[in-house]
């Protein structure tokens, strides 16, 4: 099992996959991404994360909306929030209303943020290193390979997916932990939840438990496995 340090340094995405309405304020804020390479934006998030984290950790132990504030301004700008949102809710997507999946994305991307900020606490700068790419920068979409140094010094491999933006800037829209793809886990678990209780009350249960309703679904889809 992943520890907390792997997911969180993958939160980015984790956090935002279901919520462009609720990020975009947030995005269009923070400096523009054009001209930067993948592996650029990478290298940048990690250098970025280390100096908002390190030498400020009792402060934001105390300030958790802080905390996830940081997530806002370093990571929001370079995804792909409407493209992945799409990948997330799935078959869904074309049967939620806008106000549903405005209300889902805000919702989910609430409830991810909250269960996994604690965990950026443990990040340093060192923890994260942004493997060279190798081969032709497609056009369309392409991946940046890094590896995460937990505890115990074992490697973890995550994996961002880009894809270039209507704008020409890349943007990631996927994470892949081990092999273990962000938006297909929850595509499933969203897919589980929504044929068992139907979207309202997936959304219902996501703005009132929050982490509570997001744990509730990792215990359903590991018990049905």
């Amino acid at each position: 099992m992943l520890r907390r340090l792997a997911l969180a340094t993958a939160l980015a995405l984790a956090a935002v996959v279901a919520a462009p309405a609720f990020a975009q304020d947030s995005a269009a804020a923070a400096p523009a991404a054009n001209q930067q390479t993948p592996v650029q934006i990478v290298q940048g998030i990690a250098d970025q994360l280390g100096t908002a984290i390190e030498g400020h950790r009792a402060e934001l132990k105390q300030n958790k909306e802080k905390l996830i504030s940081i997530i806002d301004e370093v990571f929001l700008p370079h995804f792909d929030i409407d493209y992945a949102s799409i990948l997330v809710l799935g078959r869904h997507a074309r049967e939620a209303t806008p106000d549903q999946r405005e209300r889902f994305a805000k919702a989910f991307y609430n409830s991810i943020t909250h269960r996994y900020a604690e965990g950026l606490l443990n990040y340093s700068r060192g923890r994260v290193k942004v493997l060279p790419f190798n081969g032709d920068l497609n056009d369309k979409r392409t991946v940046v390979r890094t590896q995460v140094v937990l505890d115990d010094g074992k490697l973890v491999s995550i994996d961002y997916a880009f894809r270039k933006s209507r704008s020409g800037d890349w943007k990631a829209y996927d994470v892949v932990i081990e092999g273990i793809s962000y938006v297909t886990n929850y595509r499933n678990q969203v897919d589980a939840e929504i044929q068992k209780v139907g979207i309202d009350q997936l959304i219902k249960n996501l703005e009132t438990q929050g982490e509570q309703a997001l744990e509730t679904m990792d215990k359903d889809n590991k018990g049905g496995k």
